[in-house]
């Protein structure tokens, strides 16, 4: 059963949490097993870089998350490699998986299952804060990794752990792109100092869950030309895109408005036929 916590504390657990769940991981699966399983260099129509600056517009990276801690259990009948396959065919530019475990109901199985059934380029959407994660995530088939820049707070004094300029260089080096997610000014700075080619600005303040469009609108001015520019969390209306693609918005990470759909795949078409024809 997910655990169930003092707001203010989420996001601090889930790091800790996740700490402990890698070691756990690793002490069973060594790093050599995943080098193992990485196989060659990967296909460039599979780049997520290159899927959220090409293509018709809205670009949407569609979600597969069972689980919210914010909304508890989003989607009952999961079914990653269904709905994978539906938003595919629906225009995906780029699908997302949750692979966290305790909070999230996610698994790296979910991520190999989805990376079965299409062709387009997947995000491996984690709190990751190990090397191990990364090697974790090419070997499972994601294209890129999420690197969350608040989640870099929460270090162990007596634990060398590496830093969010360490993993990005590291991921870049296993060929994955990899989005840097900011809530605010600060961590935007911290992002473009470690060489972040792709910001994720996330409108969920991931202490208190709280969710705003205007840290989107705030950050983008901010956001030099050449970065790729992700709007994350409370987009609900082709309306949303359409005033976040004004501001120079190049992708739209949608999930909880797909998840709690009937029909995701059907639910994602309804919202890029809507913003391409407002």
């Amino acid at each position: 059963m997910a655990e169930t916590l003092p707001r203010a504390d989420l996001l601090e657990t889930i790091v800790a949490a996740t700490r402990r769940s890698v070691a756990a991981r690793e002490a069973s699966v060594p790093r050599t097993t995943h080098e193992s399983l990485m196989g060659p260099r990967r296909s460039a129509a599979r780049s997520f870089r290159e899927a959220l600056t090409t293509g018709p517009a809205p670009r949407v990276i569609a979600e597969c998350k069972r689980r919210s801690p914010s909304r508890g259990v989003l989607r009952r009948q999961y079914d990653p490699a269904a709905i994978g396959a539906a938003y595919a065919g629906a225009g995906a530019a780029a699908i997302s998986v949750l692979t966290e475990p305790s909070f999230f109901d996610g698994a790296l199985e979910h991520l190999a299952a989805v990376r079965a059934a299409v062709d387009v380029p997947i995000l491996r959407k984690d709190f990751i804060v190990t090397e191990y994660q990364l090697l974790e995530a090419r070997a499972t088939g994601a294209d890129a990794v999420l690197l969350i820049v608040a989640a870099f707070e929460y270090v162990n004094p007596g634990l060398k752990q590496p830093n969010l300029q360490d993993l990005l260089a590291r991921a870049r080096a296993l060929e994955l792109d990899v989005m840097v997610e900011v809530h605010d000014e600060s961590e935007l700075a911290r992002a473009l100092d470690a060489g972040a080619d792709i910001i994720g600005v996330n409108n969920r303040n991931l202490r208190t869950l709280d969710v705003t469009l205007d840290v989107t609108r705030r950050l983008a001015p901010r956001i030099p030309p050449g970065v790729v520019k992700v709007a994350e969390s409370g987009l609900k209306t082709a309306g949303d895109l359409t005033v976040l693609a004004a501001v120079g918005y190049d992708g739209f990470l949608v999930g909880e408005r797909f998840m709690t759909a009937v029909d995701p795949g059907a639910a994602l078409k309804e919202l890029i036929g809507g913003a391409r024809t407002a």
